[in-house]
């Protein structure tokens, strides 16, 4: 533990964010901690971030849901990270759960998973996603008119 400065970059880096950052994480693979919680919620949603994602644990969950902030982990934990855990390094890649994360990438997260678009592929990856948001949308919309099921995927290939 550092007394004097015992979160270390924690704190300028959470200062540091800017609207549209997703904050991502790797940290306490020992389950020992929970670095996120309400006031990096706070001061994050403050900042413009759009959301966190965290291969560690976070807490005071009911509280981040209230405030409508998007966090992703792998667990909850009561015990904050002050003499616990210190940030390295901030806007370097970083391994979060099995995937490489550079600054810069985007990030999409929702209940059904976390998706990384690397930088290299991301406008082949976009426009291939709005297709599919496209033929999806058209099959809701033929499905909900009474074609079959059959009609539908013969005519947009998706389901």
């Amino acid at each position: 533990v550092v007394e004097e400065d015992p979160y270390g970059l924690e704190i300028p880096f959470m200062d540091d964010l800017k609207p549209g950052d997703v904050v991502v994480h790797s940290t306490d693979h020992a389950h020992t901690n929970a670095p996120w919680g309400e006031l990096m919620t706070t001061v994050a949603q403050r900042n413009g971030a759009v959301g966190c994602v965290c291969d560690s644990q976070i807490r005071d969950c009911v509280r981040i849901i209230e405030m409508g902030f998007p966090v992703y982990y792998t667990g909850i934990c009561p015990v904050d990270s002050m003499g616990r855990a210190r940030v390295q390094a901030y806007d370097v890649p970083v391994r979060c759960g099995e995937v490489l994360v550079k600054p810069g990438e985007i990030v999409f997260a929702d209940f059904d998973g976390i998706v990384v678009i690397p930088q290299e592929v991301e406008q082949e990856v976009l426009a291939r996603a709005m297709e599919k948001v496209s033929k999806e949308n058209s099959s809701r919309q033929d499905l909900l008119a009474g074609k079959t099921l059959r009609e539908v995927f013969d005519t947009y290939g998706v389901l």
